[in-house]
């Protein structure tokens, strides 16, 4: 190989490296250690996809119990459609199905609640690798004050999760600009 060869060749995997590097940063920032909140009083806590017994339901309603809101606030998904947890003491639950089942549809509805409701601050529970994207998507729905307290992704699933956040970033940013 000639050493002009040789030369590109070192710069290219030099930048394909460096490259690589800046995407596991991006990765990591954005859905493995995204910026979250601290939980504090809010007017409502909200489960993003929060089945019974999932553990962002779980969150949302620890939090409420904790003091952090009086509503709690569940988006009840999969197939067929779970039902709402049972009522917990003290609590407003509120379940609905986002239309559309995804987590645009859930902000557009939460922000529908939110005016109606007059509530300006809500804590939004969604696993972590969901925060960067659900905090975007919320505060483009809703001039309410979000603040985001994930979850842990169920380790099995941590790099589909990545994977899909990236695409679903990239729509989000790109195609579907709209609340």
């Amino acid at each position: 190989m000639s050493p002009r060869r040789r030369k590109v060749l070192r710069w290219t995997l030099a930048a394909l490296a460096v490259l690589t590097g800046m995407f596991l940063l991006a990765t990591a920032r954005l859905f493995v250690w995204p910026p979250s909140d601290r939980p504090a009083r809010v007017d409502a806590v909200v489960a993003l996809g929060g089945d019974p017994g999932s553990l962002r339901a779980k969150e949302a309603i620890r939090l409420a119990r904790d003091g952090a809101a009086p509503v709690v606030v569940i988006s009840l998904g999969g197939y067929p459609e779970a039902p709402c947890p049972r009522p917990v003491g003290g609590l407003t639950l509120v379940c609905f199905r986002a239309r559309p089942l995804n987590t645009r549809g859930e902000a557009e509805h939460v922000a529908r609640l939110a005016t109606r409701m007059h509530w300006h601050r809500i804590i939004v529970v969604s696993e972590r690798s969901q925060t960067t994207r659900a905090r975007m998507l919320f505060k483009r729905c809703t001039d309410a004050t979000i603040l985001m307290v994930p979850v842990a992704d169920p380790g099995s699933r941590q790099a589909y999760d990545v994977a899909y956040e990236w695409a679903a970033l990239a729509k989000a940013l790109t195609v579907v600009r709209a609340c």
